[in-house]
């Protein structure tokens, strides 16, 4: 190969490294900065193929999407002093690149230790300024609104990220606590249902007790009617049994007198000390003088 044609080939090669270096392409699901012997001459490059000067702008990407963070469980106190051991995570992406790059020197893993240290700093703000019950059920949503909003100031200003979401994946009570808070809790409950029980066994009482008025109301007004209905039947017995012995009074009389002698005449140790002529035998006479 003739000097020349060695050239040539040097030339060619030599164009296309540079060719390669003078390109780059930043993707939709990235952020970039173009710097110029490492300091920013363009903080936010679009997507797109772009041209940089080669072996001048070093081009650092960085990942747009939304990241997850997740921080060590620390021990934070409550108003109440009372420890609790809070493990949570937070969502995040790069929103100011210039920013995050100054911040950071464009290390992930350095931006996820300053974003972790101010999240805890936050939430220990924010678990210290309420109870126990607050931070466990009561306002843990306002707890994390608060968190969101007061992180994303600091995070945009001072690391140019945002803050997506900040959630708490789990709240333990240190051992040494967790005993007194149950033995609490399980106190508090007996008393509620002490009085839940109390209540229920006054309306019992008071239903128990409407109930027996009622039923001795009932029972007066049932009886009342009986014997007004029982007045009623003996009243027209009476008046069908005069009609009846009034049409014959002899026989009216004759068996009033059998009923009598059967009704005396019962036992065999009965004994009768009368006269003979009594008017008790007044039938008995007549039956032997009628024979």
């Amino acid at each position: 190969m003739s000097g020349k044609s060695l050239f040539s080939v040097i030339l060619a090669g030599l164009i296309i490294i540079v060719a390669s270096k003078s390109v780059y392409i930043v993707k939709e699901t990235e952020r970039a900065v173009k710097l110029r012997f490492g300091e920013i001459v363009d903080a936010d490059v679009k997507p797109g193929l772009r041209f940089k000067f080669p072996f001048v702008n070093t081009i650092r990407k960085f990942d747009s999407r939304v990241l997850s963070l997740d921080s060590r469980p620390q021990a934070f106190l409550t108003i109440e002093k009372k420890r609790l051991i809070v493990d949570a995570f937070v969502m995040w992406r790069i929103d100011n690149v210039g920013t995050y790059y100054t911040a950071t020197s464009g290390e992930e893993f350095r931006a996820a230790d300053l974003l972790s240290t101010r999240v805890e700093n936050e939430l220990r703000n924010q678990f210290g300024a309420r109870t126990l019950n607050e931070v466990v059920s009561g306002e843990r949503d306002e707890v994390m609104a608060t968190a969101i909003k007061s992180l994303n100031d600091v995070a945009e200003r001072e690391l140019g990220v945002s803050i997506v979401d900040v959630r708490v994946k789990r709240i333990e009570l240190p051992p040494e606590v967790s005993n007194s808070v149950y033995d609490r809790m399980r106190t508090e409950r007996e008393r509620e249902a002490r009085e839940l029980r109390s209540r229920g066994f006054e309306l019992a009482e008071g239903i128990r007790a409407d109930a027996d008025r009622q039923k001795t109301v009932i029972e007066a007004e049932a009886y009342r009617e009986a014997e007004e209905v029982r007045g009623e039947g003996d009243a027209q017995a009476a008046a069908i049994y005069a009609d009846a012995y009034s049409a014959n009074p002899e026989f009216y009389s004759f068996t009033r007198s059998l009923k009598a002698y059967t009704e005396s005449f019962q036992g065999n140790g009965d004994v009768m000390l009368l006269k003979p002529d009594s008017e008790f035998f007044k039938y008995l006479s007549n039956s032997k003088q009628g024979e």
